[in-house]
């Protein structure tokens, strides 16, 4: 791949990476520190575009410093020429002067110039320097004016973001300044710097010191110590300036040259991105703590409900084991097919419309008849009374079993939690108690009908497990030993002993004993039976209750809460992903840079900034 189509697919990658904050923005959310976030980042993409329409205009050049640190006579010794009044006590530099080559289109840098003669003021100069670069003698940041619309400060502040390269000058007094380093970690963001000490004529050196200062929020690279009045000489003498003035120069023509461009401006435009960045995934940082004991009480309270939910399903439906083993005795007879044990079975759970059908066979007379069906009608009204218990059983569980007053104690716990992670719209309609009992109530159907599956599904499960073939085996093989063995004894005394012996044939004293033992033998079998598959069922209602409880309570009276703390984790994810690119693209473009000899802000003090240029006006 050859290095301009290398070049154009970083840049691709820089696109996209834009075009993806773009859509992050737009995204709405009820979350203040995401909107603060997405405002930051808004603020951003307003901000590249003018640097991406001139990106192969000269580059702007600020002089940054305090009060009588000579950046008009450091202004007027780069160019040679007279442009500025220089002073030192006092500030002299009332209005931004823009310093521009007599070709230069200053159109392309979207300037403030249409304000009014009183926001800035230009001047053209045949100067080399000025071919390449465009320079800007700003106000001085530490005056004492209080900063209003019209004040040099907030000129100052409406500059700084146009500005590609700092100047940034100092001297053995002033360059420990509070308020001005203050200010220069606003005006850093995005740009490169250089830093000068000036009035090398009359002070001392302190370039080691300060860089011992700036190193922990700068990269320093190379710092200079000028004399700009005796350069400004020389330049009129028609010499070019020597001793660190003429490297200062050097570095000017050849860093901020025509080709070096590119490289700067998109290095600043990565290094703003990555502030804006970094400032805004520490936003949502700061406030995930409080995010997270948000989540905490959601699960505290899903949990709650959860608890009270199983003891009160295991509770309600072991009252109606009743029901469900009926129904499971009945789903097992069908299962089984025919065979003896079976019919005993289905003779058993079908006893009591057996009876009903024996009494009326019995009836002579109308009023017996009105009389059994009188009292088998009872007894299928208790069953249907039984089956419909059960369903309002069912029915009372699926409001989760919570009071009016556990849903005000749970709205006012989770209402303190929201507040604290300043949800934009805190509850709203989920704060008012009817919304609380309509959530507790919303899956009042939902829960009916995955209950009364989930139970249809344990019998049918239970009656497979309590009917396969080696069960079946068993029980057949046991239980139809009695009635072999009474029907060999009636059909050897019957066709042996009265034809060939001539035996009398059994009478009542052998039938009756047999018929009683024969019941009982149904009855110990079929008992047997029915408290295995008693015993399976409860404990199989004992799980599933856990399990509806966890189903129904899973997403707890809040649910809408529990969405926005995953769109919450969802958001610091896309921003750690669009670091992440950042940083890849970054490393990307470094390759082949060569040694950087301007200094820039430390990217990972520079996210402590908070009040950092784009951020202060957010």
């Amino acid at each position: 791949m050859t290095a301009e189509l290398a070049q154009m697919e970083l840049l691709a990658q820089v696109d996209d990476l834009i075009a993806r904050l773009r859509g992050w923005v737009a995204e709405p959310t009820p979350w203040e520190p995401v909107q603060q976030s997405q405002s930051l980042v808004k603020r951003l993409l307003l901000r590249l575009e003018p640097l991406r329409a001139r990106v192969e205009a000269p580059l702007v050049v600020a002089t940054f410093g305090g009060t009588g640190v000579g950046k008009s006579s450091l202004v007027n010794g780069l160019v040679g020429h007279e442009v500025t009044t220089a002073g030192r006590e006092r500030p002299t530099t009332t209005l931004p002067i823009v310093l521009a080559h007599p070709q230069t289109d200053l159109s392309t840098y979207h300037l403030p110039l249409d304000s009014g003669d009183d926001e800035l003021q230009i001047v053209r100069v045949e100067s080399p320097l000025l071919r390449d670069i465009v320079i800007i003698d700003c106000p001085d940041p530490d005056t004492t004016e209080s900063e209003t619309a019209t004040s040099n400060l907030a000129r100052l502040h409406r500059l700084l973001p146009y500005c590609d390269v700092l100047l940034y000058v100092g001297t053995q007094q002033k360059y420990r300044s509070a308020r001005v380093s203050e200010e220069l970690m606003q005006a850093a963001n995005g740009c490169r710097v250089v830093f000068i000490q000036s009035h090398a004529d009359l002070d001392s050196d302190i370039r080691d010191d300060w860089r011992k200062q700036l190193s922990p929020q700068f990269q320093v690279a190379e710092m200079f110590f000028v004399n700009s009045k005796q350069a400004l000489q020389e330049q009129k003498n028609g010499i070019r300036p020597t001793g660190e003035f003429g490297r200062l120069l050097d570095l000017l023509m050849q860093e901020l040259s025509a080709t070096q461009r590119v490289r700067i401006r998109r290095s600043n435009l990565m290094g703003l991105v990555q502030e804006v960045l970094t400032h805004a995934r520490e936003v949502l940082a700061n406030h995930a703590p409080l995010v997270a004991r948000l989540e905490k009480a959601l699960a505290e309270q899903r949990h709650r409900t959860t608890e009270r939910m199983a003891e009160r399903l295991e509770e309600e439906l072991l009252v109606s084991r009743g029901l469900w083993e009926r129904r499971l005795l009945g789903q097992v007879t069908e299962m089984w097919g025919y065979s003896p044990f079976a019919s005993m079975l289905k003779l058993w759970h079908s006893q009591a419309s057996l009876l009903a059908s024996f009494s009326l066979m019995r009836s002579h007379t109308t009023a017996q008849m009105a009389l059994v069906g009188l009292v088998h009608g009872t007894r299928w009204l208790t069953s249907q009374q039984q089956e419909h218990e059960a369903e309002r059983r069912l029915e009372s569980l699926s409001s989760l079993g919570l009071t009016d007053s556990e849903l005000r104690e749970a709205q006012m716990v989770i209402s303190g939690h929201v507040h604290a992670a300043k949800l934009d719209r805190p509850l709203q309609d989920t704060n008012a108690l009817e919304h609380l009992r309509h959530s507790a109530a919303g899956i009042q159907l939902e829960f009916l009908t995955d209950a009364a599956r989930r139970i249809d599904v344990l019998i049918l499960e239970a009656a497979k497990r309590h009917s396969h073939w080696t069960t079946r085996l068993v029980y057949e093989a046991l239980f139809i030993l009695l009635p072999a063995f009474l029907l060999y004894r009636v059909g050897r005394n019957f066709f042996y002993d009265s034809f060939w012996l001539e035996k009398p044939l059994l009478d009542t004293n052998f039938y009756i004993p047999a018929l009683l033992f024969f019941v009982i033998w149904v009855a110990v079998f079929v008992m047997s039976y029915t408290a295995r598959l008693r015993r399976g069922l409860t404990s199989r209602i004992e799980v599933l209750a856990r399990e509806l409880a966890r189903v129904q309570a899973g997403a707890g009276l809040f649910p809408e809460l529990e969405q926005r703390c995953a769109e919450f984790s969802r958001h610091r994810d896309r921003l750690e992903q669009f670091t992440a690119n950042l940083e890849s693209i970054r490393q990307s473009f470094a390759v082949g840079d060569g040694v950087e000899r301007l200094s820039l802000k430390q990217s990972a003090v520079a996210s402590k900034a908070k009040e950092a240029g784009l951020v202060e006006q957010v």
